[in-house]
């Protein structure tokens, strides 16, 4: 009784303790971190003029270029790209009706559409004259309209900006106008850009190069705007600095801040976020701009994951298949949450170059993440689920082990000899039968050695992955020789018992 018991907690313990190694191992094996460095390829940096500015990847968030850009400064509009995200995220309806205040219209100054006090428009019109006309007003009413007070959409913003993850940014108006408590960095300013630029709602608005406003209550005629981002309309009829690749923007003028811009471009795949600050000229901030643009168009490329990355589920062969069909033919343990997640990377280095990392984001192993890094610089990440249909089978194939283990081993007791020389026979049946398996294992051991050695000599292979197997193989070999050892010790004490002998206890040796 006490052996089926025994018997009876080893099968769960190798039910429940197996299915988290193999998780693991296959998480380990799928998403392993290069033991040695990726040789470094990134490109120099280019020239450029302004004191302060950055590149960012709008799809993963890479850095292609920084400089200075931790240093507050004024940002002046492109404030405006905040109060926008704010308004967008807030407002449940553009058709909504915005009254201007006395002080949406006398307590702002510099870029303007004249509106008057008591003039009525909608949302949409609002943010459109705020993102192409710049116009200080509807700001300000836009941030009266969504918070109740400006005070309290200047708090929505700066609370947006923790989120964010903004660390050198403070907002203390909607609209820009300079102000000691009125703060960012080309940094934070990209990030802020990033989050916006994944609104649907706000690419049209940066992006649209003219925009009619009908007749209002106060106004009899059309207002006309266009868009003051030079690399996107010829505003004024200035055609020096048009760019095809731009795809919108927010510019940005004080005497404190001097020229800011933000640009977005898009080109062979990639969309690309600019930010320039306290360009002391004009036409600075534009050629700074598309220095950093083109040089990293030309630079880099952009690998989708769902394309290149074959240890996650979403086509291709089943890291998990097997002639026997024990795992789904067409899944993997994990899946990628996001089929846009993407890297990018120099000119000339593989996708398979990347380092990759796996973590999980919780205690059940359900969800994770994959960063990929390339000369120490972060290049992408994508979110990833486990696959629960793979996991199940995996289960199910240990309960499988268990259960045929559990019945192999009741056969077994049930054919036992009864005679001396019948015990004899079976003890030497089972040595010869033991020096054959390990032969065979060592063999194929062996083999699987000198395949792996010329593996990692080629660097297909990586120490990790040889950890891993090893790893794997000493948690199964450990459990099994620990249910073997148990069930001969029972089956020794109950021939024993059976015979009438009891056990013999170790005689201790005296001191002499």
């Amino acid at each position: 009784m006490k052996q089926k018991k025994q018997t009876r907690i080893l099968h769960n313990l190798i039910r429940k303790v197996l299915p988290f190694f193999l998780m693991m191992a296959v998480a380990l094996a799928a998403f392993p971190t290069s033991s040695f460095a990726a040789e470094g390829q990134w490109p120099s940096d280019p020239d450029t003029v302004g004191p302060s500015m950055i590149v960012m990847d709008a799809d993963t968030g890479t850095i292609l270029y920084q400089k200075n850009a931790d240093q507050q400064l004024y940002p002046a509009s492109i404030t405006k790209i905040m109060t926008a995200l704010v308004a967008l995220e807030n407002c449940k309806d553009l058709g909504e009706t915005v009254t201007f205040s006395e002080e949406a219209v006398y307590n702002t100054y510099g870029s303007s559409i004249a509106r008057d006090v008591g003039e009525q428009m909608t949302m949409e019109q609002c943010l459109y004259a705020m993102m192409l006309a710049s116009a200080n007003e509807c700001a300000y009413a836009i941030a009266e309209h969504v918070g109740g007070s400006l005070d309290n959409f200047v708090a929505m913003m700066n609370q947006k900006a923790q989120e964010l993850g903004c660390t050198g940014t403070h907002f203390n108006n909607s609209c820009g106008l300079p102000d000691p408590d009125h703060y960012t960095t080309a940094h934070d300013m990209a990030l802020i850009a990033r989050a916006a630029w994944q609104n649907p709602e706000f690419r049209t608005l940066c992006g649209t190069g003219t925009y009619t406003i009908p007749a209002t209550n106060k106004h009899s005629e059309e207002t006309l705007l266009q868009n003051h981002h030079l690399m996107l309309f010829p505003y004024q009829g200035v055609q020096d600095y048009l760019e095809s690749y731009c795809l919108g923007g927010k510019t940005g003028y004080t005497d404190e801040a001097q020229y800011t811009l933000v640009t977005y471009g898009q080109k062979n795949g990639m969309t690309l976020i600019t930010v320039v600050m306290n360009e002391s000229d004009k036409a600075d901030q534009y050629t700074d701009t598309n220095s950093l643009m083109t040089y990293f168009f030309d630079h880099f490329k952009d690998w989708k994951l769902k394309d290149y990355e074959t240890n996650l589920g979403g086509g291709g062969d089943s890291f998990f298949d097997t002639d026997a069909g024990v795992f789904l033919p067409d899944d993997r343990l994990y899946h990628l949450e996001d089929t846009d997640a993407d890297v990018i990377l120099p000119n000339g280095v593989d996708f398979s170059e990347a380092d990759r990392s796996f973590s999980l984001s919780d205690a059940d192993g359900t969800t994770g993440t994959v960063n990929y890094t390339y000369d120490g610089r972060d290049v992408g990440n994508a979110t990833i689920s486990l696959n629960t249909s793979a996991a199940d089978a995996a289960t199910k194939v240990v309960d499988q082990i268990s259960q045929y283990s559990a019945a192999n081993q009741a056969e077994e007791d049930a054919q036992q000899p009864t005679t001396t020389k019948g015990k004899i026979a079976k003890f030497f049946s089972k040595v010869k039968d033991g020096l054959k398996e390990i032969w065979w294992g060592i063999q194929d051991y062996g083999a699987m050695l000198v395949s792996m050695v010329k593996d990692f000599e080629k660097g297909d292979i990586i120490l990790q992955d040889i950890l891993v197997l090893a790893g794997t193989a000493f948690v199964v070999g450990f459990l099994v020789s620990l249910g073997v050892h148990h069930s001969h010790k029972k089956r020794r004490r109950q021939r024993k018992e059976k015979d009438g002998k009891k056990p013999q206890q170790k005689k201790r040796r005296k001191n002499d």
